[in-house]
């Protein structure tokens, strides 16, 4: 049978492979960057507002900070307690052009003994969590040079 791929919050990326991306939006006036998105206005206080533009983030970023999840996350996630659910590294990366820091987990298979602070990585799809019906989609970070 086959699953429907629905993304877990809708927006928030798009493509895949090599084209896989963050979606972003961009204030005309002051030209700060938001993720996740804002669709109604310009989050900085000090920027007077104009329009907000979509915007693909940098596939690739270096490692701000990170951590070891141990406890079941909170809803959009998966919470049920009669699904499985596996610890897993989540990671703060700063974006290259953006300076924006965006956490996310790791790929499955990359721990907290495998990250460093200033590692660089990347974004590629991932999977949160699938049913009978659907694969819910999220996005992972991955150490550059790592194919897993």
């Amino acid at each position: 049978m086959s699953h429907t791929r629905t993304p877990v919050v809708a927006g928030w990326f798009t493509g895949e492979g090599e084209g896989f991306r963050l979606l972003g939006t961009r204030c005309s006036a002051c030209s700060s960057v938001f993720f996740p998105r804002e669709d109604a206005f310009c989050r900085d206080p000090g920027c007077a507002g104009g329009e907000l533009t979509e915007v693909p983030l940098s596939p690739r970023g270096r490692v701000w900070s990170y951590t070891d999840s141990r406890y079941r996350p909170p809803s959009p996630y998966v919470t049920d307690p009669e699904l499985s659910w596996k610890p897993c590294a989540l990671i703060a990366v700063e974006l290259e052009s953006e300076r924006l820091v965006v956490l996310g987990q790791a790929v499955p298979g990359i721990t907290v003994a495998d990250l460093a602070v200033g590692m660089e990585v990347e974004v590629v799809p991932g999977v949160l969590h699938e049913d009978e019906e659907t694969t819910w989609t999220t996005w992972h970070w991955r150490p550059t040079g790592v194919t897993a």
